[in-house]
């Protein structure tokens, strides 16, 4: 008789793993290396060695402060709250302004969005190109960018984003309704412009 195939174990058994055997958190950096490359890189940071530092940074900050991680709370939420914070100082470090990164998958996000989008006075056109989505992001509020990022592009849930942004869960959904409207309003003017 076969056994039932064991799940891997969750990041929070994994984080209380890492505090009685260190080498644990290398299971941890694995998982979220990848994931958190790309959730810096679409707030800004582009070039690769900056992304690496950066990177490096959230990973020694993590393992740094994590006897202070409260169990009973989400790590990617933890662990995204770290690299936004990062993330900040590093523009603040090279005085510079975030810089962007080409969506990709932008026609995916304007699906997204569209069918997200609860008002019928926001609508996008899903011919716009990664390009033009990239400078009406880079042109919102920063405040209304992080939250459009956190819940269309990592696909983080209203409270996981309140957690990572430390705001209270009603504000999430606000920032996220007015940054869908900025979005909108600068991808028409785009248009007009094209």
């Amino acid at each position: 008789m076969q056994q039932p195939a064991q799940l891997p174990p969750s990041d929070e058994e994994l984080v209380k793993h890492t505090l009685q055997d260190k080498s644990v958190f290398g299971e941890l950096v694995e998982r979220y290396e990848a994931k958190l490359t790309r959730y810096i890189i679409r707030l800004g940071v582009r070039d690769i060695d900056d992304q690496l530092d950066v990177l490096q940074d959230i990973f020694l900050k993590t393992y740094r402060n994590l006897n202070a991680f409260d169990t009973s709370l989400k790590f990617s939420s933890w662990i995204y709250r770290i690299a936004h914070n990062e993330a900040i100082s590093w523009y603040r470090k090279k005085n510079v302004r975030p810089e962007g990164h080409l969506i990709g998958d932008s026609e995916e996000m304007l699906s997204f969005l569209s069918a997200k989008t609860e008002s019928a006075d926001v609508s996008f056109d899903k011919t716009i190109n990664a390009e033009v989505v990239n400078e009406a992001l880079l042109e919102i509020d920063s405040k209304y960018r992080e939250a459009i990022i956190l819940r269309f592009f990592e696909h983080k849930e209203y409270e996981e984003i309140s957690d990572i942004l430390k705001i209270p869960t009603g504000s999430v959904g606000t920032l996220l309704h007015r940054g869908k409207k900025q979005l909108a309003a600068g991808l028409n003017q785009d248009a007009i412009r094209i």
